[in-house]
This record gives structure tokens, sequence and C-alpha cells, in this order.
């Protein structure tokens, strides 16, 4: 069957997937891409960049997904449903290239981007999307997307067989949590982890067969 997992997904030493303060202007509110900026350093992301344990991780991201479910945080910034021509904040040509499931209260009609992908807007609980999703992804993986919410509750409905977390060298203090309630995770899964020069730890959780 196919898998469902989260990849590339960084908080900082404190547990947080973005920051507070999430604007138009700044995506990821004041963190503003210090989460992101090992991913930006690798040959994955621009020519002449990195190899190593960062690239390595950082090209996982893309092989084998027919779809991802994303949360309305990571398609755009609050209030962003008050406009209804507004095309999320990733761009003509969004780099997730399959069909994409928005949860979101403010559903709207689909979205067909550059690049392959094509935006679908669901109000539908996490098992519910996934439902769809499945059927999107022609027996291929489905990847959450983000942000830390949507990952969370994902998690908290034992839907999730593979996660990837980069954990940043900073503390950001404020923002929004990814390990809120989830208290015993680690039971599930098979842990690892592994720590690159450039200063972010890679752990990896596996669901245990068990």
């Amino acid at each position: 069957m196919a898998l469902v997992g989260v990849h590339n997904f960084a908080i900082s030493l404190d547990g947080y997937g973005t920051g507070a303060g999430q604007s138009a202007e700044a995506h990821f509110g004041h963190a503003g891409d210090r989460l992101h900026q090992w991913m930006f350093a690798t040959s994955g992301w621009q020519a002449g960049g990195s190899g190593g344990v960062d690239d390595a991780f950082f090209r996982r991201h893309d092989p084998g997904i027919g779809a991802e479910i994303m949360g309305a945080g990571k398609f755009g910034h609050p209030g962003w449903h008050e406009d209804p021509d507004w095309k999320g904040a990733w761009g003509p040509n969004p780099p997730f290239h399959t069909p994409v499931f928005v949860l979101t209260h403010h559903t709207r009609p689909s979205i067909e981007m550059e690049g392959g992908t094509t935006y679908h807007f669901l109000d539908a609980s996490p098992a519910e999307a996934l439902e769809v999703a499945r059927e999107a992804a022609g027996g291929k993986d489905i990847r959450i997307g983000g942000g830390p919410t949507t990952v969370r509750e994902f998690l908290e409905a034992r839907l999730i067989d593979h996660l990837h977390v980069v954990v940043v060298p900073i503390l950001l203090g404020r923002g929004v949590g990814l390990w809120d309630g989830l208290e015993g995770l680690e039971k599930d899964y098979d842990v690892e982890a592994t720590s690159s020069p450039s200063g972010v730890t890679h752990v990896t959780f596996t669901r245990t067969t068990a």
C-alpha cells in the first residue's frame, strides 16, 4: 500500500514549525527563512550547492509522491480566502507537481497551476482527506506537507507512516508547535537521528510493523 509521509519538515530546537505573526509578507512569521537555510544551501535546491547529508535528505522530497495534503496555513497567509483571485503563496509554478489538497473551511473551485500542481480545497477530517488523496495519487505515496498543525493532526490520528523532521539549532520562543499533545508518539516508531555538519539534525520516525 502507498505510504503517507512527511518530508523535510523543519522545526526549531523548541519545537516550532513556523513563527508567530504569519502574514502575506512573512509566510513563516517572525521565523523568516531561518528554518530553511539548510535546504537552500543544498545542490538539490541550487546549482553549485552542497552535497552530503542535507542534500541526500532534501532530494527524498519528490520521488514516488502522487499527491500532497496541506493545511490552509501552508497554502497562504491568514485571510487569503477573502481574495477570490489569490492562488497561493508558492508562485505560478509551485514545487509540488501533483494534486494538492488544501484543508480549509473556506472551500473554492480547484486551481490548476504550472508544472502539474492543481490545488483542490477540502473541508474534511484527516482520514477523509487521505481517502481522497489516495484515489488521486494512483497508487503512489501521499505527502503531508504541513504546516505544523496539519502534521500534528495526522500524527494524532495515527495516519503517518514516515516522518522526517529537521531540527534546526535556533530558538524561536513562539509560533506554532509540532509536538503539543503527542506524548509517547515515539513508541509507535523506529527513531533515527543523523547529524549534519550544517548544524541541523535529521530525525526520522518510521512506523514499526509490530
